[in-house]
């Protein structure tokens, strides 16, 4: 297997890195090289995530390779509100882990449920240990008020923030990935964007539609808003908002589905319509499922950063706590854009970047 070219001043190869050289989901990549009991996953995918880590040199840190302990070794507690079929805190929660694991720092995981009190039952069993630090996450990107518990403790928010910025938070950049999406959309050719939208009042939804609309103003595209459907999440919300856009009299040459589920629904509709994809209308994700790299034809999309976003946390929390004294910052990490043959390509590009607001 053929290295793959790496960016310049990148001193070690991370997980999205396997999972682009080896044509799978950052998800997959943990399931395969965690050796995760249970995971339903093909043979070839196995071998293929093995043989993308070998060639890039890739170690991924499990919990048994951590030094021993010391006196000098503490424990960083990972919060999160959910951990349900969608991998997203478990990502975060993995590459929190694997970052503090190579300064000789354990990383220990709870779940809340959302609830204050268990919140608070969680800090106060972890202060009876030797703990670093918190992180806390949640399932959606959201704003959160934290319990009066956190505050005694150094505390990084990962896909959440607060409103008075007391807390560093690391977040997902769901608006540069919205004007990203549409942009490669409007340079393969298309002009006459539709977009399907997330489920109304969550901020990842809102956030996907800015970028939407500032690529068309940025390409001196006119805002349709008959183009812009409500979604929520779902195959069932991708399949009948595509059935409108289609019914319009001047339909859309391509639609932007605000996650990779939509799409599911929206290929659907437009294979019932008889349209081709991307020959007729060309689509893109969001999220990077694993089912994307499965569908006909092979779904473009943008990938959840959350793994970076656990590591990033995790590497400011360990300066906070080193005597790095910083500001509390609010990191946003780009979202990588994976080209497939849904949009007219086959090739894979990326771009990430983190930028602090």
């Amino acid at each position: 297997m053929p290295k793959p070219k790496r960016q310049a001043g990148v001193a070690r190869p991370t997980m999205m890195d396997v999972a682009a050289a080896a044509g799978v989901s950052q998800a997959t990549v943990s399931l395969v090289l965690s050796g995760t009991k249970g995971a339903r996953l093909a043979e070839a995918t196995r071998r293929r995530v093995v043989e993308a880590a070998n060639a890039l040199g890739y170690r991924f840190v499990r919990r048994g390779n951590r030094p021993a302990a010391t006196e000098a070794q503490s424990t960083i507690l990972f919060i999160a509100d959910e951990i349900s079929a969608d991998p997203w805190m478990a990502l975060a929660f993995e590459g929190a882990r694997d970052m503090a694991l190579e300064q000789g720092i354990n990383v220990t995981l709870g779940v809340s449920h959302g609830d204050p009190d268990v919140e608070v039952g969680l800090i106060a069993g972890a202060t009876r240990q030797r703990v670093l630090g918190l992180i806390y996450g949640t399932i959606l990107s959201r704003q959160v008020a934290l319990p009066e518990a956190f505050a005694g403790l150094p505390t990084v928010l990962v896909n959440c923030h607060d409103e008075a910025r007391a807390y560093s938070a690391v977040l997902p950049g769901d608006l540069v990935g919205g004007r990203v999406a549409t942009e490669h959309l409007i340079a393969m050719g298309r002009r006459r964007i539709g977009y399907i939208n997330g489920q109304h009042g969550v901020e990842a939804a809102r956030d996907r539609l800015k970028g939407y609309r500032q690529a068309l103003a940025s390409a001196d595209l006119t805002f349709d808003p008959q183009l812009v459907k409500p979604g929520n999440w779902e195959p069932s919300a991708g399949y009948e908002m595509t059935r409108e856009l289609m019914a319009l009299p001047a339909p859309p040459d391509a639609i932007f589905c605000a996650n990779d589920m939509m799409a599911v629904g929206c290929y659907e509709a437009l294979k019932e319509l008889g349209l081709g994809i991307p020959g007729d209308v060309a689509v893109i994700g969001f999220d990077d499922r694993d089912i994307a790299q499965y569908m006909h034809p092979p779904l473009s999309t943008l990938v959840l950063p959350h793994y970076e976003m656990g590591r990033t946390a995790a590497e400011l929390l360990i300066d906070a706590t080193g005597g790095l004294a910083t500001a509390p910052a609010r990191i946003k990490v780009e979202c990588e854009l994976v080209v497939r043959a849904s949009t007219g390509a086959d090739a894979t590009g990326h771009k990430r970047r983190l930028a602090a607001e």
